[in-house]
């Protein structure tokens, strides 16, 4: 069999499904480069909490974890991932094509720099273009960016906005694979209509009531904010707002609503990977209202478009280009506009069928986004 090597920090739970799908057809290793470390609870500062994911991460599939010698050891900085063994275990393997996810970390730099010309080497990675600035720093930074992509073969580019951010520091056409960003689509769609109706009852929402979601950090990327803004204005009857998360303006935003005497607005804390199709299935229509920057794609739609929902995005998602196309499934508006978001949030909880028709329009476009597409488009290049 064909054998692939892949260099990525530490498991995540958007891409070890993948994993397991290459596992199936080729002969698969994963180098973890955080170490064991990576893969235990981590304190996460933005939701506040400690995170330990409770899908299985570590099945049906070959890795290793290598030894990190980093002061202090982490994906949050350039020095945190270094890995002395790195080369040799590569080495090893023999692999006839390494991928590495993400380039912003010492060990896979010099990973980069070492095997160019040796052994064919691909990227994948989800930036955008989006949040650009102007100015001597992006100057400098384009540059550097231009050289770190000159040691890859090939990118796997996840989206429209992911292409034209490779394009723009030197990768041409020939060497771009689109490999959609996916969710497990299946598991989202599962039938958890039962625990979704038993969510709404304990807010206390009617079946006949919408019920607008905000699932994600609540932090300023993220803009939360303008939604609750943009909800206390309208007073929509009939319709509730749920905030799912955790993060540094969650005092903020409840502050905001305890002096309403609206009970249309809740809150729940972050809730993990086996409950989320429950919340996402209970809701009517799901917004992410993001500002930037670097909200680079927002798999959250991935996810609420798996179970059926109609979305609302702001332009500065990366995934709203590929996903969302206004009046079908959703609508896009302008990022920070209170009165572009507020005219498509007035405009979509007019009717409750359509946003169930919008819906089912949701379901069958997300499909064609799915790691086995991803998992063809890599296959394909070995």
């Amino acid at each position: 069999m064909k054998k692939l090597a892949i260099i990525i920090t530490h498991p995540i739970q958007y891409y070890v499904p993948l994993f397991q799908l290459l596992a199936q057809s080729c002969e698969l290793k994963v180098f973890y480069t955080w170490g064991k470390e990576g893969a235990k609870a981590k304190y996460d500062p933005d939701f506040k909490k400690w995170i330990d994911w409770d899908l299985p991460l570590l099945q049906g599939y070959e890795y290793e974890f290598l030894a990190n010698t980093a002061k202090n050891p982490g994906s949050h900085h350039f020095s945190g991932i270094i890995n002395p063994t790195l080369k040799q275990k590569i080495k090893d393997f023999d692999p006839m094509a390494i991928l590495i996810y993400g380039w912003a970390y010492q060990s896979h730099i010099s990973a980069l720099r070492y095997f160019k010309g040796k052994i064919p080497l691909w990227f994948r990675g989800d930036s955008t273009l989006i949040d650009e600035r102007k100015g001597i720093k992006e100057i400098l930074r384009g540059l550097f960016l231009k050289w770190v992509y000159q040691h890859s073969n090939k990118a796997f580019y996840v989206g429209s906005a992911n292409k034209a951010y490779f394009k723009k520091f030197g990768l041409k056409e020939n060497q771009l694979v689109f490999a959609p960003h996916a969710v497990d689509n299946n598991r989202f769609a599962e039938d958890r209509s039962k625990e979704a109706l038993q969510l709404r009852q304990q807010l206390q929402i009617s079946p006949d009531q919408m019920l607008i979601l905000f699932a994600g950090k609540l932090e300023a990327k993220k803009n939360p904010e303008l939604l609750l803004k943009a909800f206390i204005n309208l007073n929509l009857d009939g319709v509730h707002l749920l905030f799912v998360g955790n993060g540094e303006l969650e005092n903020s935003l409840k502050s905001q609503i305890s002096n309403l005497k609206s009970q249309k607005i809740h809150f729940m804390d972050f809730q993990n990977q086996t409950q989320m199709p429950v919340i996402y299935q209970a809701c009517d229509l799901f917004c992410l209202p993001s500002q930037g920057s670097e909200e680079t794609w927002g798999l959250a739609v991935n996810e609420a478009m798996a179970c059926s929902k109609a979305i609302l995005v702001s332009d500065h998602v990366g995934c709203a280009e590929d996903l969302v196309i206004d009046g079908e499934n959703g609508y896009i508006f302008e990022s920070n506009n209170l009165a572009s978001l507020s005219d498509k949030l007035n405009l979509m909880v007019s009717n409750k069928f359509t946003l169930k028709e919008m819906g089912k329009k949701s379901a069958i476009k997300i499909k064609e986004w799915s790691f086995t597409k991803q998992c063809t488009a890599i296959l394909n290049e070995l």
